[in-house]
């Protein structure tokens, strides 16, 4: 996103009036006030948490497919709890009924036995509460987690209302991690802290690479209310999709919610050019031409390297042997990359 320039006297948007800042005053680079259009979906939002957002165009189809991956997995754990419920509630409930006094084949003589024989029978129960007890804990709220978990939304519910699209809005939440951030503005530390992981989180190279539901990791979650929230408003023609496109939003007490330019540091139109790039790269996969991308790669690469510097004509003799590889395989290339980029390459 663009730096957008506001004089120091300009009206407070709601989000800073509802945080209770100072709407006078605004944060220092490389921070911005939020586009005044996102203020419906900051509302929303958590002031303990960095949140970012992002767009994947990975194809509807694909992203279908990764989706039923942790669905196959949570159905399987559900099958499984199920089955375990069946076949071990028994045996809990007799040993229940052989401590209240009611004997059965759970029952164990304890005052006839000998100490190795207690101990391997304390041993066996032990080992399956033990084992119970930490499917439980560990494993058996997963199904719950992915179907009726409510503090963050869920992604069943988050895919039943926003279903699958070639644009997806993805809101990442910061997790554990920005509980030791302090002022950014009055601590270093905690400044590279945020800068750092919000710049790795945000690299192109991972968000062109991963599908946003595989980038969950130890730093971020995904907020599932959150991404539901930023369709809803996209939906509803409130907000340009555009404007959930790489936004950084971090919350200060003096500033209230401010956002990140990403554009200010690196190079937009380098990241511009890597962007159009793996555009590219995607539309010959899906036509199974990967090695011609990386045969006109290896071109560009050997050209520019070559002594006498890459000036004007060689990259004009560069073009024209690049396109007549393309011919050669019945793609025009001029086309191809405008169809898939727009504009000329």
């Amino acid at each position: 996103m663009a730096p957008s320039k506001r004089s120091g006297k300009h009206k407070p948007s709601a989000a800073s009036n509802s945080s209770g800042n100072n709407g006078n005053l605004d944060p220092p680079s490389p921070f911005k006030r939020p586009p005044e259009v996102l203020e419906p979906f900051i509302r929303e939002l958590s002031q303990k948490h960095i949140y970012i957002t992002h767009i994947d165009a990975k194809p509807a189809a694909f992203k279908r497919k990764m989706f039923l991956v942790p669905v196959a997995l949570n159905m399987s754990v559900a099958a499984l709890f199920v089955w375990r419920m069946y076949s071990i509630l028994p045996w809990y409930w007799k040993i229940l009924m052989s401590g209240f006094g009611h004997p059965n084949e759970m029952t164990f003589p304890f005052h006839e036995a000998s100490w190795s024989e207690l101990s391997w029978e304390v041993w066996k129960r032990g080992i399956v509460m033990f084992i119970d007890f930490v499917l439980f804990v560990f494993v058996w709220p997963w199904p719950v987690e992915f179907t009726l978990a409510t503090t963050h939304g869920n992604p069943t519910l988050w895919r039943w209302n926003v279903g699958f699209r070639d644009k997806e809005i993805y809101v990442r939440r910061s997790r554990d991690w920005d509980k030791m951030l302090r002022d950014i503005f009055k601590d270093a530390d905690s400044k590279k802290i945020l800068l750092a992981y919000t710049q790795q989180a945000t690299s192109p190279m991972l968000q062109e690479q991963k599908t946003g539901y595989l980038l969950m990791n130890e730093k971020w979650d995904l907020d599932w209310n959150g991404m539901i929230l930023a369709h809803r408003l996209v939906d509803k023609k409130d907000a340009a999709l555009e404007a959930f496109k790489n936004v950084i939003l971090v919350y200060h007490q003096d500033y209230g919610w401010m956002c990140h330019d990403l554009k200010l540091g690196i190079a937009a139109e380098e990241d511009e050019k890597r962007r159009q790039v793996f555009a590219f790269r995607d539309a010959l996969t899906a036509m199974g031409k990967e090695n011609l991308f990386y045969r006109w790669i290896e071109i560009v690469q050997f050209e520019s390297t070559q002594p006498g510097g890459f000036g004007p004509e060689k990259q004009e003799a560069t073009a024209k042997q690049i396109r007549e590889l393309f011919e050669a395989e019945n793609i025009n290339f001029d086309e191809l990359w405008k169809d898939t980029v727009g504009g000329r390459a």
